[in-house]
């Protein structure tokens, strides 16, 4: 992608061009590289990766210690430049032949399916980005229903009336019963249950070790 063209892209987007110096990481020297002082970070990438010879699917920018990703929910990101600020570049090592190796540490992160509709990846986005909310409590957060999520609402709502009534411990009691019913998976027709109690004619499941097969076993000198 030319100068020419990106400027044409972000026209009103900028108020002048300015001048930084990028540093790749390794043997390379720093060179100096003009630029719209507003850039989207996918331009800015063409750029830097066609001025240098470098692959663009492998180039990572950082700008003051900040790594700058090309799209945020699905829009484009723009990143502010002035002039004399120093952008870092890495170039992450190709995957041997035959291998598919992605060390971006991104992918080691909670994400988002690409189904998810588009208010999720905003609310995604604000808590990740914005509050800092580790990757353990977006998942808890995204990974339930709308319906899970009312009956939390609905069993905080509850709570304190439990407590005024003096029921508390009955109150959790039965959230840990119903939680367990709710949570019993449903047999199918011909499976036996582990709970000879449970079966049809108190029937038991082959191996089961109780007081009449210990009691049969010493009765015929198995044992």
């Amino acid at each position: 992608m030319r100068m020419a063209d990106i400027v044409k892209e972000t026209n009103g987007k900028h108020e002048n061009m300015v001048e930084i110096t990028v540093k790749t990481i390794g043997p390379a020297r720093p060179s100096r590289l003009h630029v719209p002082s507003s850039i989207k970070v996918l331009d800015l990438r063409k750029l830097i990766a066609e001025k240098n010879h470098l692959p663009v699917e492998n180039l990572k920018l950082i700008l003051q210690g900040k790594v700058l990703h090309d799209r945020e929910d699905e829009d484009d990101v723009y990143t502010r430049l002035n002039d004399g600020d120093s952008l870092v570049v890495a170039v992450k090592p190709r995957a041997p032949v035959g291998l598919s190796i992605d060390d971006d540490d991104e992918d080691l992160k909670f994400q988002l399916p690409q189904s998810t509709s588009r208010w999720k990846k905003k609310l995604y986005s604000f808590l990740r980005n914005r509050l800092k909310l580790p990757d353990i409590i977006l998942m808890a957060i995204f990974s339930l229903s709308l319906k899970a999520w009312a009956l939390v609402i609905l069993w905080f709502i509850l709570a304190p009336i439990a407590h005024k009534w003096d029921l508390g411990p009955l109150y959790i009691l039965g959230t840990g019963f119903c939680l367990i019913f709710l949570n019993l998976g449903r047999r199918q027709p011909g499976d036996v249950s582990a709970y000879s109690i449970f079966n049809e004619d108190f029937r038991e499941l082959p191996g089961t070790l109780n007081a009449d097969a210990i009691d049969r076993d010493i009765r015929t000198g198995r044992i």
